[in-house]
């Protein structure tokens, strides 16, 4: 449909509004169609027929923390102190198409705090995919990693 508009001393920018007022539309019609859209979440079918398995190695974390724990998720148990607590924050943490896992990117701005001496490697199978992940905390990115998954990695450094 056309509509005609009194547009005076402007009616020379006319081919230029449409043409505008068109691109603008077209442009916005796949934002809004994507931006619905969300990853799925990892069904249990799609995980590996053995589920999930991660074994934790803690060290210079203090008191009865430090050791290798194994934790199995999907079903849950493990020698892990808190197995449910520890597959429910990786679940947490699993998004689609992310590694839970990651380490912290190169290129990140970090704060210069020293959170203590501990140190954890975490390697098994969670999604169906390897992990093989080294944690510590040596500054405020890598203290921030490492407390996204406790109870997996033992509470550290927090006063009463």
């Amino acid at each position: 449909m056309l509509q005609v508009t009194r547009l005076g001393r402007f009616a020379r920018f006319a081919p230029l509004l449409v043409g505008v007022g068109s691109a603008v539309a077209l442009s916005a019609a796949p934002a809004a169609a994507s931006s619905s859209l969300a990853p799925p979440p990892v069904r249990d079918e799609d995980r590996a027929t053995g589920g999930d398995h991660l074994t934790v190695t803690v060290r210079n974390a203090g008191g009865d923390a430090d050791g290798t724990y194994e934790v199995d998720c999907h079903p849950g148990g493990g020698s892990h102190p808190d197995a449910g607590g520890a597959c429910a924050v990786v679940e947490r943490n699993t998004r689609w198409g992310k590694d839970a896992f990651a380490a912290v990117p190169r290129d990140s701005v970090c704060t210069m705090q020293y959170g203590g001496p501990a140190t954890a490697h975490v390697t098994g199978t969670w999604a169906g995919r390897p992990v093989d992940a080294r944690f510590d905390r040596s500054n405020g990115c890598e203290i921030g990693r490492w407390d996204r998954l406790v109870p997996l990695l033992p509470e550290v450094g927090r006063q009463a």
